[in-house]
């Protein structure tokens, strides 16, 4: 039978450190893949890639442990059960706003009588030995809360059933709470934004099911899961690149003067 590393983390007791992939490569997404973290997920929503190379990027990931997932463009069944057959375990789905949203979303991602998901796991089928309609209970289904009215029916969206767990990308998050006040960013600081993203924890707890943190840095992603969290995306591949090389020629820079 297929498992889910990240539920066997969570039944040990543990928080789960996710990577992030938004880079079309399969090297980059290897190299990602081989430092360390319990999970890596593939961005096909603002990530520059799409589902060609979202299944060679998980095959060259495949062999370094880490559990996979993607995050779809939208609440679209094909993208959702093309990225599961390609062998997430995983689906993280943006600007789900209601529970109709969360309902429909999660039925795309399991096969009856559980949801309405295809049976035709190409790949998985043939990578994943064991893979079969028991991947049900492996798969995990990410609601993200990025709006007003996704904060407004958080309870509801968070009490629908097959939903595993609530995804907060704080810079949506702040473009849709705060009517233009606040720029789009991570590592919020502001009170109003520290105060939403805890309720998000504290909903999540008493409904039921996990929540996530998209974050920048180790360090504030060591804060949320002081606040409840029991996973945390720290960086990406492409800001992981740009802040390396920028620090190199700042310091050659510096020590040249030039």
């Amino acid at each position: 039978m297929v498992s889910n590393k990240i539920k066997e983390i969570w039944a040990a007791g543990k928080p789960v450190i996710n990577g992030w992939c938004s880079i079309g490569n399969p090297f980059v997404a290897e190299i990602m893949a081989g430092q360390g973290y319990d999970s890596v997920t593939v961005d096909m929503q603002h990530g520059a890639l799409d589902y060609s190379d979202l299944l060679p990027m998980l095959q060259a990931m495949k062999g370094s442990g880490p559990a996979l997932m993607a995050r779809v463009p939208w609440r679209d069944p094909a993208q959702i059960m093309k990225a599961l057959d390609a062998g997430a375990m995983g689906i993280i789905c943006p600007m789900i706003n209601s529970r109709a949203e969360a309902e429909e979303f999660v039925s795309y991602l399991r096969y009856p009588p559980l949801g309405q998901r295809s049976f035709g796991p190409t790949r998985a089928g043939f990578a994943m030995p064991g893979y079969s309609v028991a991947v049900n209970d492996e798969v995990l289904a990410w609601a993200m809360i990025e709006t007003a009215d996704g904060m407004a029916n958080l309870a509801e969206i968070a009490e629908t059933p097959g939903l595993d767990g609530i995804y907060v990308g704080p810079s949506d998050l702040t473009l849709g709470t705060q009517n233009g006040r606040l720029a789009p960013a991570l590592d919020r600081q502001e009170p109003e934004m520290i105060a939403l993203i805890k309720e998000i924890a504290q909903v999540s707890r008493d409904k039921g099911v996990k929540c996530c943190l998209h974050c920048l840095t180790p360090e504030y992603a060591a804060q949320a899961i002081a606040w409840g969290y029991d996973m945390v995306t720290v960086g990406a591949d492409a800001r992981f690149l740009a802040a390396a090389a920028s620090a190199s020629v700042q310091t050659w820079r510096e020590l040249t003067g030039n």
